[in-house]
């Protein structure tokens, strides 16, 4: 049994690990027949901003398949697509930083993922978010991004 200052240490690592969002598949599509193991596909996601109530983000990437897919070996590939909408009232669920990881998905078993970071142009007032792929020896060009004017949104 844990005693009180390690549960306070556990709880205070807990709420110091960064507050991401987790994804929803909404749909897929098959790229690639394999004979073994699933079949590549093209995976569709959609994750709310954890710090900015009204923003809905939609993924789209690849899924590799086959043998090693099935089994979480393969690596999958950079390349990504997005889009966020504002879907109702923005709020601002407390402070954030330009570059703040909001997603965050694993794409090969150790050394790669695929990330969301948010930034705030405050000169236009707007949200914009930029998908990227990374990895621990070399990261990828491939990049995406999405912009939302913050506007009031309608009452009834």
């Amino acid at each position: 049994m844990l005693g009180f200052s390690k549960k306070l240490g556990l709880f205070s690592v807990l709420l110091a690990a960064p507050l991401l969002a987790s994804a929803e598949e909404i749909g897929e599509v098959s790229t690639v027949f394999k004979w073994m193991g699933p079949n590549d596909k093209i995976v569709l996601e959609a994750f709310d901003d954890p710090k900015v109530e009204g923003i809905t983000c939609y993924l789209s990437r690849a899924k590799t398949g086959g043998i090693k897919g099935g089994l979480g070996l393969a690596e999958d590939r950079s390349e990504a697509s997005l889009a966020c909408r504002q879907v109702g009232p923005i709020s601002f669920k407390g402070e954030f930083k330009d570059g703040e990881e909001v997603f965050k998905e694993r794409t090969s078993l150790v050394f790669k993922s695929m990330q969301v970071v948010r930034f705030f142009d405050r000169n236009r007032n707007v949200l914009i978010y930029l998908v990227y792929s990374d990895r621990v020896i070399e990261g990828s060009p491939h990049n995406g991004i999405t912009a939302i004017p913050i506007m009031p949104w309608p009452t009834k």
